[in-house]
């Protein structure tokens, strides 16, 4: 069997572009795990027509609209995209191949965490977006760790909300971040230590770091590696206001294609590459 659409990510974006699909008739699989992100964000304030919601409470409610349409569903991690001209071949972890008509890629950023707890303490007091939560630690002390400029500009932004903030410098030597940012450097990060929420850092000097919340700001796993000769700009996918790749019929939507790291964003990008999609292989069928 062809499906008409692959999704890959089950995140905000990808369960927008399934139901956005389904609403057009189109056979769908979906790719991808639940969004953990999305289910330990502790509070969401910015996304219309909910006043105060929590990430967890938000994505059942995705999920339950994406619920009331038939599609298919794996679970299973693709491995890799290939570009067959007439349809796409998707390889998952069990080396099992599908083919669908067109592609949307949703995976948002895939971090590579490589600090010891980084996961034990994700979303309780470590978080990968200032933008997103740095009111919640207003007036209080915060630890960025920064590996590229977005860190910097994220870092300065928050100085203007909390008390203190203490940059680690992972990015490049020589920066200049104001008197309002204690700048450490010439050192690496190697634990998280806490109790129900991580409370410091240790860095490889033996030196301990206390703070309200951490904030850990770097690049996503390239996704060139997921679909050869895709073209990216940097760790993001290069895309159109059409949500569309440089490769005919592979589309593109959410944090996977850059800042603002945002759900109502990715929602929105998820729509324009559904109804894209479709609108590709209705032309598609026309030609034929």
């Amino acid at each position: 069997m062809r499906y008409d659409i692959a999704i890959i990510g089950q995140g905000p974006a990808g369960l927008s572009a399934l139901v956005n699909a389904k609403i057009r008739n189109k056979s769908v699989i979906v790719f991808g795990e639940d969004s953990k992100s999305l289910n330990k964000t502790s509070t969401i304030k910015n996304y219309l027509g909910f006043e105060e919601i929590s990430g967890y409470d938000l994505n059942q409610k995705f999920k339950k609209q994406a619920g009331f349409y038939n599609y298919y569903k794996s679970h299973k991690k693709v491995s890799q995209v290939y570009a067959m001209g007439e349809y796409f071949a998707i390889e998952d972890e069990s080396h099992q191949i599908i083919e669908a008509t067109t592609c949307i890629v949703a995976t948002g950023r895939l971090i590579n965490k490589d600090i010891k707890n980084e996961d034990k303490f994700f979303a309780k007091g470590i978080s990968y977006c200032a933008t997103c939560d740095a009111s919640l630690y207003k007036g209080k002390k915060v630890v960025v760790i920064g590996y590229n400029q977005e860190a910097i500009e994220e870092a300065k932004f928050t100085s203007e909300i909390v008390d203190k903030l203490v940059f680690v410098n992972m990015y490049k030597k020589g920066l200049n971040l104001g008197k309002k940012i204690d700048l450490i450097e010439g050192v690496k990060p190697i634990e998280f230590k806490g109790d129900t929420r991580a409370r410091s850092i240790i860095l490889d000097d033996g030196t301990e770091i206390y703070a309200d919340g951490f904030f850990i700001i770097k690049d996503s796993s390239k996704a060139e590696r997921l679909v050869p000769s895709l073209k990216t700009d940097g760790v993001h996918i290069c895309v159109n206001k059409d949500m569309e790749t440089n490769l005919k019929g592979l589309f593109a939507a959410g944090d996977v294609t850059g800042n603002p790291y945002q759900i109502a964003k990715a929602v929105g990008q998820g729509q324009v590459a559904a109804l894209n999609a479709v609108k590709y292989i209705y032309k598609k069928e026309q030609n034929k």
